[in-house]
């Protein structure tokens, strides 16, 4: 395959200090890309059009959200808790749909490119509200990329999980024996998958050696899924 190539491409990526944001930046900026990253309040209703009126036209919108998963019993989640993690990984989905589509819909191409968890297609203890929310994501994905799949926009998810990031897998837990020994019991890889893994394949993705995926969810996650 010929190198991931994405000179000229406009790309928009969201909370990119956080969850994968870093590494995104870095690798796509390596692709050729102009990468315009932001961390503004993303449970604002009215900041997804905002953002997207000030950064112009964009050709590949990389939504990296992610929050500290809550590890509540299930009969112990609360109202909070869980509004909580719909309004910062699901209520800007449809946010953002109606600010950038207008502009990728007239110019008849655009990539929509979700960052998701794993965590939506295996079940995981303490996890409900969590869990919840990133399947939402993911039901979001394939219904949006189906409806826009012959409009020359594709619209895709990474399903991640055991990846390298700051927000979930910070050097102090991969620092604990007890980590290292749940990554050989549950992981097929036996190690994270790196930061810049992750974010080639996110390349490829965006790139148009990807234009025949549409409303797909790609697991990244060392074959826990597979377990």
């Amino acid at each position: 395959m010929e190198p991931i190539q994405l000179s000229g491409q406009r790309v928009l990526l969201t909370q990119a200090s956080d969850f994968m944001g870093p590494a995104l930046a870095e690798v796509f900026r390596e692709c050729g890309a102009e990468v315009i990253t932001a961390d503004g309040p993303i449970t604002d209703p009215d900041y997804p059009q905002q953002l997207v009126t000030v950064s112009g036209e964009i050709d590949v919108l990389l939504l990296n959200l992610g929050v500290p998963a809550p590890i509540s019993p299930a009969g112990d989640v609360s109202d909070d808790e869980w509004h909580s993690v719909f309004s910062a990984m699901v209520d800007p989905l449809p946010r953002f749909a109606r600010a950038v589509l207008p502009q990728m819909l007239a110019r008849g191409s655009g990539k929509i490119l979700l960052i998701g968890s794993a965590s939506a297609l295996r079940g995981m203890r303490r996890a409900s509200s969590y869990s919840a929310a990133r399947g939402a994501q993911l039901a979001w994905v394939q219904a949006v990329g189906t409806e826009l799949a012959g409009k020359g926009i594709q619209v895709n998810a990474i399903a991640q999980n055991f990846v390298e990031n700051p927000t979930y897998f910070p050097p102090e837990v991969q620092a604990n024996p007890a980590f290292q020994e749940r990554l050989n019991r549950e992981v097929p890889l036996g190690r994270l998958v790196s930061a810049r893994e992750d974010a080639m394949f996110c390349a490829y993705l965006a790139s148009r050696h990807a234009d025949c995926f549409v409303g797909q969810v790609f697991p990244v996650c060392g074959g826990w899924v597979g377990r």
